[in-house]
């Protein structure tokens, strides 16, 4: 490993300590590396403004980040054990290649503000991509609530209930991703706030151009005090968590309903064949695995969430303990925005068994139509629905799905579903 940042004279540095020290964090800084790149690049910028380092200096810099960021793309520069982080190997390199520049280039800055807006570029990047995620599995939903809806079960406590349809069902997630999109938009507003600048939490004796690196690296605003600084550090981390967990909430939900779907006993859905798999002892089985870890997946988000929350037990300014919540947001971010990704195609490629479907909806399913008629010609609502549950065994007579579903007038319901009220909302969503 090369000579840490903080080497001091007559300090003996212990291999073990050091490697317990320094865990997984250069490999997990693979993710930030180039984001910590561009930062660095931004505060040189800043460093020039300010005379800490002079206009060729500052060209040199760059020059050299540029190139080791190229390196680092073409796997030319391998991000190992040799260093304690990225923070150290681009500092390694710089000095390295152009000596004094090199010491000089973190100046002003500490770690810590270097860690922080490299993990703010990079959520800002996950946001994206999830917005990114729940917009496409919202398009696929309202494209496949336009087609001709058909009759489908609708289901409370898991019991057979109202006459729905599939219209009904993609529409509802359609809504659902709609929200998760909106929620990717609005948890970037609120971390879009940049803070290279505050050092270790106190900030510096120089006259530091903040409002360059700022408009420099794309923040919409400054992260003013250097001490909340240091106290979002994990807090906007759980909040990128919290927008991803709240998608995966709903497509837990709506796994939960393919899983059932796709069962013998329902035989509602048939899946693309590339979602399933096989058993290892059974030939007859094609299992829906997919859709089972798609179910799964917000496990994975929440325990990272609440990894991070657990850390968060600390009093005010930096403890090294947060090093430690590189791994769980990284990994939750991952399989969470994974997990996501495959959602539209799925989506656009399940089949309906119409026939098993509308098997499925029986007589007593147009019972709360027979109430709701009665009320609507006069009877008191809690009158006509006893007389409709006495008689709920005929209450399918005449009727069929369809003509439940065109009487149901209410707005989002069968016969108003409103998609094109929800296209307007997903086409107001930034681009």
């Amino acid at each position: 490993m090369t000579q840490p940042l903080w080497q001091k004279t007559g300090v003996q540095i212990d291999a073990k300590i050091m490697k317990f020290l320094a865990g997984d964090d250069v490999l997990l800084d693979r993710e930030f590396f180039l984001h910590d790149i561009a930062a660095s690049k931004a505060h040189v910028e800043g460093l020039a403004n300010i005379g800490v380092v002079s206009a060729d200096e500052s060209a040199a810099l760059k020059r050299e980040l540029d190139v080791l960021a190229g390196d680092f793309r073409s796997g030319a520069f391998v991000l190992d054990e040799r260093y304690e982080d990225g923070h150290s190997a681009i500092e390694a390199r710089l000095t390295e290649r152009l000596g004094d520049a090199g010491r000089r280039v973190h100046t002003g800055r500490s770690r810590n503000d270097q860690i922080l807006v490299a993990t703010r570029l990079w959520l800002k990047e996950q946001l994206a991509t999830l917005q990114v995620h729940c917009r496409a599995i919202a398009q696929v939903c309202l494209d496949r609530a336009a087609q001709p809806a058909l009759p489908l079960p609708g289901y409370t406590h898991l019991q057979r209930a109202v006459v729905s349809s599939t219209a009904m069902w993609f529409a509802g997630f359609a809504e659902g991703f709609i929200d998760s999109a909106w929620r990717a938009q609005q948890t970037t507003t609120w971390i879009d706030a940049n803070p290279l600048g505050t050092a270790a939490g106190y900030g510096v004796n120089l006259k530091l151009d903040r409002g360059h690196t700022t408009q420099a690296l794309g923040f919409s605003r400054m992260q003013v005090s250097p001490i909340y600084a240091q106290l979002s550090r994990g807090k906007f981390e759980m909040a990128v968590l919290e927008a991803i967990g709240s998608a995966l909430l709903d497509l837990r939900r709506m796994a939960w309903d393919l899983s059932l779907f796709t069962t013998a006993e329902f035989d509602f859905v048939k899946l693309p064949p590339e979602y399933t798999t096989g058993s290892s002892i059974m030939p007859n089985k094609r299992n829906p695995d997919v859709v089972e870890l798609l179910r799964a997946s917000y496990a994975s988000v929440a325990a990272a969430r609440t990894e991070i929350e657990q850390l968060l037990s600390l009093p005010s300014g930096y403890q090294r303990d947060l090093q430690f919540s590189k791994g769980s947001l990284f990994h939750g971010c991952r399989h969470g925005l994974g997990a996501l990704e495959l959602v539209p195609d799925l989506l656009a490629r399940l089949q309906w068994n119409e026939a098993a479907m509308r098997a499925a909806i029986e007589p007593a399913m147009y019972a709360t139509d027979v109430a709701i008629e009665q009320a609507a010609a006069g009877v008191p609502f809690r009158d006509a629905y006893r007389a409709a549950a006495e008689t709920a065994a005929s209450a399918g007579q005449g009727r069929t799905p369809e003509s439940s579903l065109a009487a149901r007038v209410s707005p989002g319901a069968g016969n108003d579903l409103r998609l094109d009220e929800l296209r307007g909302r997903l086409g107001r969503l930034d681009t």
